[in-house]
């Protein structure tokens, strides 16, 4: 077989000069693996599961689905969806003209289409979103910055949640099972990495660029000192302007509970189409027990997330046959369904780029203004009714 390389998206974003979106190269045997890895997965879910559950009973279910509660399936997920657009351009935007709503929605599709193929937390898609704003004219700094807000507001929502279903359904506020396994320590994992992104604004503001200066001539292991710096004063830098937002009451944030909110509905309404839900806590409790599943390295979580959010649904007392049914039909509208938009974003947002990469070629001639003008003064010059974006927002 060849082993001709095939392009795919990077999980490193290229410069903000240049013309190609972020790329990597894996041999097309790799390729080919995954595909075969992809699509064995897919087939057991949809086909093998279901026998292990009991086909007929499954097969049912399927025959009987109410397709109302199916189209209400595809109108939360596109209310999910929009929330997700609508904190991008709280967290990224605010206000700015050079990203206007269509390339915000390319972008936010775009990337939404890199994290269902790569796993790994969203890297992925975290790459084409920095790799497409650092083209629009924004400095890497507040791109790095940003995108630590964006996560910090998503998965801030995501544990508070899980940590409120774990408690109450553990102490009876809530009805459903309360099993200590998929409550409390669910619940606990959540007020670990609350109270351990907090603990990040502690670190001092621009602390690594201090740390630089401090290591410039004064040898090897300062330096080292100096690099391991980087990272946790950008988490810092990024949980502070998350906090900040808040603060300004920037509507925007919503979207971030938007996004969870509609897609478990979205969950509760392909119950409805095949059965009855459990509790809504529960399953609240589940949907997050089963997300954890797209830690693991697994292409979009494929596998991982049905069979977590299976498992907890029928630890919670579910019927297997309608768990499987209802996790696979929510899968169908969430995770596949999206990646034809998402795709189409993508050969889309490489024309906007396009245009954006002929405005700067122009006003490197004197032809146009700056590049992404709006942007920059937006996040780089410092105001002195703000000095917390100063300091978040320095190149």
């Amino acid at each position: 077989m060849s082993s001709a390389p095939v392009d795919v998206p990077n999980l490193e974003p290229e410069d903000a000069d240049e013309g190609e979106m972020p790329r990597a190269r894996i041999e097309r045997r790799q390729a080919v693996i995954f595909g075969v890895f992809v699509v064995a997965v897919v087939a057991f879910l949809y086909f093998g599961l279901p026998q292990l559950a009991g086909f007929d009973d499954t097969l049912e279910r399927v025959r009987e689905g109410d397709p109302l509660f199916l189209l209400l399936c595809l109108v939360f997920e596109l209310i999910s969806f929009g929330g997700y657009v609508w904190l991008f351009r709280a967290v990224y935007v605010r206000g700015s003209d050079r990203i206007d709503w269509r390339a915000s929605y390319e972008i936010t599709m775009a990337g939404l289409a890199a994290t269902r193929l790569f796993a790994a937390a969203g890297a992925g898609g975290a790459a084409l979103t920095a790799w497409a704003l650092r083209q629009s004219g924004m400095r890497a700094r507040v791109v790095a910055t940003r995108m630590v807000a964006q996560y910090v507001l998503l998965y801030a929502v995501y544990m508070i949640l899980m940590v409120v279903s774990g408690l109450g359904l553990y102490y009876g506020l809530f009805s459903g099972e309360g099993d200590f396994a998929i409550t409390m320590i669910p619940g606990f994992f959540g007020i670990f990495v609350l109270a351990a992104a907090l603990s990040f604004t502690f670190i001092p503001d621009t602390i690594d660029r201090r740390l630089e200066r401090w290591a410039q001539g004064s040898g090897r292991f300062a330096m080292l000192v100096a690099k391991a710096s980087k990272l946790p004063a950008a988490v810092g830098e990024g949980v502070r302007e998350a906090l900040r937002l808040i603060r300004d009451k920037e509507w925007g944030v919503l979207g971030a509970l938007i996004w969870w909110l509609f897609d478990i509905l979205t969950l509760w309404a392909a119950f409805w189409a095949f059965g009855e839900p459990p509790p809504f806590f529960a399953l609240i409790m589940a949907y997050y027990v089963g997300m954890l599943a797209n830690l693991l390295p697994l292409p979009g979580g494929i596998g991982g997330v049905d069979g977590g959010m299976i498992g907890a649904l029928i630890a919670f007392g579910v019927a297997p046959s309608l768990a499987i049914v209802s996790v696979l039909t929510y899968r169908a509208f969430a995770f596949w369904l999206p990646t034809v938009p998402g795709f189409i974003a993508y050969l889309q947002l490489r024309k906007t780029v396009a245009g954006w990469r002929e405005e700067r070629a122009l006003q490197r001639t004197g032809e146009a203004p700056a590049l992404g003008a709006t942007i920059q003064s937006e996040v780089t010059l410092p105001t002195a009714a703000s000095p917390q974006t100063q300091r978040t927002s320095s190149p």
